[in-house]
């Protein structure tokens, strides 16, 4: 399952007000743990993420207990059944997307020649 636009607005909003203090993340034991927002109340939810309560809780779920424990689960899979020496090469290349798509979404032109998602030839 990959991160869409609204999935990445959504964290850069998200981020200020975990460093505040202003919501927190828990994990909540039970049959199968999950992640969950706390302090998500109010008015002030809405006029940040420009969505309803319930759409917060909706966001935050899909991304932190779905995305992000999912990537894990692939990732504990495949080191299960091949062993964790690959793990340094996947993570070079995990990093190499990463910035490429920062450029691109910035602006920037990559080393492939590619501007905001056309060839610049």
């Amino acid at each position: 399952m990959k991160m869409t636009t609204k999935d990445k607005e959504f964290l850069e909003r998200l981020k200020p007000l975990f460093e505040k203090g202003d919501v927190s993340v828990e994990m909540k034991e039970g049959v199968l743990r999950h992640l969950v927002l706390r302090k998500n109340y109010g008015s002030k939810m809405e006029r940040v993420f420009h969505m309803t309560r319930q759409g917060v809780r909706w966001r935050f779920q899909r991304l932190f207990n779905h995305i992000y424990v999912e990537a894990y689960c692939t990732i504990l899979f495949i080191e299960t059944a091949f062993g964790t020496h690959l793990r340094q090469q996947a993570m070079a290349i995990a990093r190499q997307r990463f910035e490429l798509r920062q450029r691109v979404r910035q602006g920037g032109r990559d080393a492939s020649g590619f501007q905001d998602g056309k060839h610049q030839g």
